[in-house]
């Protein structure tokens, strides 16, 4: 008997027909005597509602986000009205909802009086959604005679205090799953859990961040010591490209950790990008599977390296993004100004997505998400406002309407001349490349282009990955399994 924990995504419990198909995937699995751990996200749609009620109460918008809260509580109603026959259970459980949808209210009444939706304001909000899910859910499966319990995660995942990004605090987390799931899988019951959501060891509700419910997954697989963790969404798998940009895009049936991981960083939507680090230390293998495709096995994510002639095995792109490019002839030999420039960038609450520096040291450049380019800017110039009086740093230029493109693949790692075969592609096809960066890994490069060449960029290495892919095929080189 193996014990899996399963994530299910958004997509895969945002309708009443999606949610019992859930419900079949999970009954499934238990007849074939599994021990599930099951994560649910909020239904599709939901998390950002709650974001714009936020936004709605903190400018005194009242019919706003009581016309959200009367839509949340549509959406949920329905799928109580089709999955749950019994009045008595479907009344139950629609009290439930309707309590919890008071409390959004009234917390955004406090909101509205504050003026202001603080991170940890916001972060109590947000969480109404899966709270909701994972309860409706839970009675689902509870009238098709599946016995479960309803947890919230928060109950569990101990984290600090950085609202809407929180990290958790790993000890405590351990403990209080280890002494409080392990005795209810032993028993025989599926714990039916909120993704994204923690708490401060205080029991102030934080989230994970943004796509959490996939590093919260993570969490209690690593936790619960599982077998495997299965993270059910909208697509059939890890697939070479982003299907929108080309649609010769197929799924990997294997990637390693460090693969999915740089892939989940730049760009691919499947994963969050902390999905693997709890997992990774304890060797639990990850699949990916689509919950409208049950019958495809997916994408599964381990720790071995393909033994593959396979040089690029994926393609990504990120859109939305800026470069900032700090220069100057003072730089030269100056200790301590990219550190400083990075530590601006921090405190402006920008994560950097890539990095790029020549040698001689006059310049270097990297990349922030679009939205917060100006303000990391006026940071970092406040932080090196003493060189730019003395001339020593020109200017930090932004640069804007760019792409970063990666690609990905183990077998890059020790193979002379990839860098090579790929800015001759894409100087054969006048893409210009205007920054790159390549870890010490070997298992990716990323590089920088103007984004009206994404498209071109990406179909062009989209069809080395796929050529390279396919002459594993015709030699038999299978992927590791």
């Amino acid at each position: 008997m193996a014990r899996h924990t399963m994530k299910f995504g958004g997509t895969s419990v945002g309708s009443p027909e999606a949610i019992a198909r859930v419900v079949a995937i999970i009954g499934d699995h238990l007849k074939q005597g599994h021990e599930l751990v099951v994560v649910v996200s909020a239904m599709a749609g939901v998390t950002d509602m709650l974001l714009e009620s936020a936004s709605a109460a903190a400018s005194g918008r009242k019919d706003s986000y009581a016309a959200i809260n009367l839509t949340i509580a549509e959406k949920h109603h329905a799928v109580i009205d089709a999955l749950i026959a019994t009045p008595s259970d479907r009344a139950a459980i629609r009290a439930q909802v309707d309590e919890l949808l008071r409390g959004h209210s009234e917390l955004c009444e406090a909101v509205s009086i504050l003026g202001e939706a603080t991170p940890r304001i916001t972060d109590a909000l947000v969480s109404f959604g899966e709270r909701l899910s994972s309860r409706v859910i839970a009675a689902a499966l509870t009238v098709n005679a599946i016995p479960v319990k309803q947890v919230d995660s928060n109950d569990f995942i101990v984290t600090d205090n950085r609202f809407q990004n929180a990290e958790p605090l790993w000890d405590e987390t351990e403990s209080r799953i280890v002494d409080g799931l392990l005795p209810e899988l032993a028993e025989g019951v599926t714990p039916v859990i909120t993704g994204f959501i923690g708490a401060t060891p205080d029991g102030t509700l934080t989230t994970l961040g943004r796509g959490g419910s996939d590093f919260s997954a993570a969490i209690f697989a690593a936790c619960t010591r599982s077998d495997e963790l299965i993270i059910w969404t909208d697509v059939d798998g890890v697939m070479t490209a982003d299907p929108r940009l080309d649609s010769r895009a197929r799924v990997l049936p294997y990637v390693s950790y460090q693969e999915i991981g740089e892939l989940a960083f730049y760009g691919a939507k499947v994963l969050h990008p902390k999905t693997v680090q709890p997992i990774i230390t304890r060797d639990i293998p990850l699949r990916v599977r689509n919950t409208f495709n049950p019958a495809h096995q997916g994408t599964l994510v381990g720790s071995r390296s393909q033994t593959s002639e396979t040089v690029i095995k994926a393609v990504t792109g990120i859109r939305d993004v800026s470069m900032l490019t700090v220069s100057g002839p003072g730089m030269l030999g100056v200790p301590g100004i990219a550190g400083r420039t990075f530590l601006a960038t921090a405190n402006a609450g920008a994560s950097i997505l890539m990095i790029s520096q020549a040698s001689s040291e006059q310049s270097f450049c990297f990349t922030v998400v679009d939205p917060l380019a100006q303000s990391v800017k006026e940071a970092v110039e406040s932080e090196l406002q003493r060189e730019i009086l003395h001339n020593d740093i020109d200017s930090v230029d932004v640069l804007s309407d760019i792409v970063i493109i990666t690609v990905v693949g183990a077998g890059m790692r020790g193979t002379p001349g990839v860098a090579g075969r790929v800015f001759s592609l894409l100087g054969e096809h006048r893409i210009n490349v205007l920054a790159i960066a390549q870890g010490s890994s070997e298992c990716s490069i990323s590089f920088i282009v103007a984004e009206d060449d994404l498209e071109r960029a990406v179909g062009e290495l989209h069809t080395l990955a796929l050529h390279t892919i396919e002459n594993d095929r015709v030699n038999g080189m299978a992927s590791p399994v």
